[in-house]
């Protein structure tokens, strides 16, 4: 059987490419903003393009350049974050902004290694960015590059053994001209044709060379080894409520889960039930809807206390804020989920 083209693949993208804002069309002369390309793909990693749209669009409208976001406050970036989950990579957002805006005058290293250098940025990111934002030959390979090379190859090794194996598949078709273009083609037929469920062969670039559809494992590729069952974790939230209206939120430690958000006064999440710690005197209330949240490490079982508490009230720790600064985004969704059940009780 021929190796599949990397040509041919190229001609699908250049009628087929998604159009998206991070992008510029493909086989343009023009090459995609390098600060795009990387607040893209950080957005990106373990997160959907539809849920990434909105947030790109709000960091580049009040950042507009590296710098700009560089020099932005810490609270104000991680509440434009809330809400997209994974709260490191906000975290490391501004470290490698800070790192490119003073250490490098603005602009990105263009090398994988060099970018490879930055806070946050691993393998597969570092290639992202080099390869297209600066056209350079790097193997991109994401998870639905995974999936379309196991089954161009039928690699049937379960992953994450199988990654090498992928990764050897990966490069040997990573072509020397357009590779930035080639690396998008590659995502762009994972998302759109060999999807995960019921992959659209026949309309596949690649179809004639796919082993794996020839061999019709195609479908159960890649396979994985099973998972381990995550464990469950049980926390207690606390809604303080004043008379005026104001909540009392603290912004949590800079390092660890949700580091530097704010959020809902509460205990430490741990296996064992926990020891009630509310925040200050009330009469406090039971939600009767226990918060369940997901982590990629575990299951959270989140019990919420309200109570309301009278002006003056002084907080152990955290401040009163007005009840809009608790809307839309401004908190993580886990506690986003605490703060309506707690007002259902009060309410």
């Amino acid at each position: 059987m021929r190796d599949p083209s990397p040509r041919t693949l190229l001609d699908w993208y250049d009628r087929h490419a998604r159009a998206l804002p991070w992008r510029v069309p493909p086989g343009s002369a023009r090459r995609a903003d390098p600060y795009h390309v990387w607040l893209s793909e950080i957005m990106l990693q373990q997160t959907t393009v539809a849920a990434v749209g909105p947030y790109f669009a709000k960091f580049t409208r009040l950042w507009p350049m590296v710098a700009d976001l560089a020099a932005a406050e810490d609270a104000e970036v991680m509440s434009a974050w809330a809400g997209l989950g994974y709260y490191a990579r906000a975290r490391n957002l501004l470290k490698a902004a800070r790192v490119v805006a003073g250490a490098h005058g603005g602009r990105f290293p263009d090398t994988e290694a060099g970018l490879a250098e930055l806070p946050g940025i691993g393998p597969y990111t570092a290639a992202a960015v080099a390869a297209i934002a600066f056209d350079r030959r790097a193997v991109v390979v994401d998870g639905n590059v995974e999936r379309v090379m196991a089954r161009v190859r039928d690699i049937r090794t379960p992953l994450p053994a199988a990654k090498p194996e992928i990764k050897a598949a990966a490069a040997k078709l990573t072509p020397d001209v357009r590779p930035g273009d080639y690396a998008q083609a590659v995502m762009d037929l994972g998302a759109t044709i060999c999807t995960p469920r019921n992959p659209a062969c026949g309309i596949c670039p690649w179809r004639d060379a796919c082993a794996g559809r020839l061999s019709g494992s195609a479908p159960d590729l890649p396979r994985k080894a099973p998972k381990q069952a995550r464990p469950v974790r049980q926390g207690i939230a606390y809604l303080a409520r004043r008379s005026d209206g104001a909540l009392l939120l603290e912004t949590r430690p800079g390092r660890g889960l949700l580091g530097g958000m704010l959020g809902l006064p509460g205990t430490e999440w741990a296996e064992a039930a926990p020891e009630p710690a509310p925040p200050l005197d009330a009469d406090w209330r039971r939600a009767p809807v226990e918060v369940r949240h997901t982590f990629t490490h575990f299951h959270l079982r989140l019990t919420v206390m309200a109570g309301e508490v009278p002006a003056g009230t002084a907080p152990k720790s955290g401040a009163f804020h007005p009840a809009s600064h608790a809307a839309g985004d401004a908190l993580p969704t886990v506690f986003r989920k605490a703060l309506k059940a707690g007002l259902a009780a009060l309410d």
